[in-house]
């Protein structure tokens, strides 16, 4: 599977935030850029920790020009229920969508059919809809906001400076590398 550049489809699910129940839909993802982010359940252990990871995180993320998804194949309902249980999920501002038929986990490709849940999948997506960036870690392995917050900054300046290029743990500011026939077996 390769997802870079393929834009996502047409899709409408429910979602909570900010004590509301909303639509979400592929325009709501369009003109700025987007986080989709894929756990596999509310109310379990390792996903508390990554959506307060990102919720301690949002205002960055949102300074960047982003939004924030976080997905689940929860119902909004559980993921009102799970915000206002739990101190961790209840710092979350950014929009909880609702995927119990797996629309979502199976366009992306990360629904784990036997178990119904999805893997956790980060998938950052530009102002037109086209993945530029994506992982997907075994149910058991738990991410870090700032890593996808780098990678996002990473993808913005590639997008608006396509001739320059971004080395490892690059951060905004730092030096980028132009590609080219000078830079080969200097690095």
């Amino acid at each position: 599977m390769n997802f870079i550049g393929k834009e996502i489809e047409d899709f409408k699910v429910n979602a909570y935030q900010d004590g509301n129940v909303k639509q979400v839909t592929k325009s709501d993802l369009l003109g700025h850029w987007s986080i989709v982010f894929f756990y596999p359940a509310d109310f379990s252990f390792v996903c508390p920790t990554e959506l307060g990871d990102l919720a301690d995180n949002y205002d960055e993320f949102k300074n960047a020009g982003a939004e924030i998804y976080s997905v689940s194949e929860d119902t909004e309902f559980v993921h009102q229920a799970w915000h206002e249980k739990s101190e961790e999920v209840g710092k979350v501002k950014y929009p909880m969508i609702a995927d119990p038929a797996g629309k979502l986990a199976r366009f992306f490709e990360v629904l784990d059919e036997d178990a119904g849940q999805a893997y956790r999948g980060v998938f950052i997506i530009d102002p037109k809809g086209k993945v530029r960036s994506y992982t997907i870690n075994d149910m058991g392995i738990g991410r870090n906001a700032k890593e996808v917050l780098r990678t996002l900054e990473a993808a913005q300046f590639v997008a608006e400076h396509g001739d320059r290029v971004c080395p490892a743990n690059w951060k905004p500011g730092q030096k980028t590398l132009k590609p080219g026939t000078q830079l080969v077996g200097k690095i």
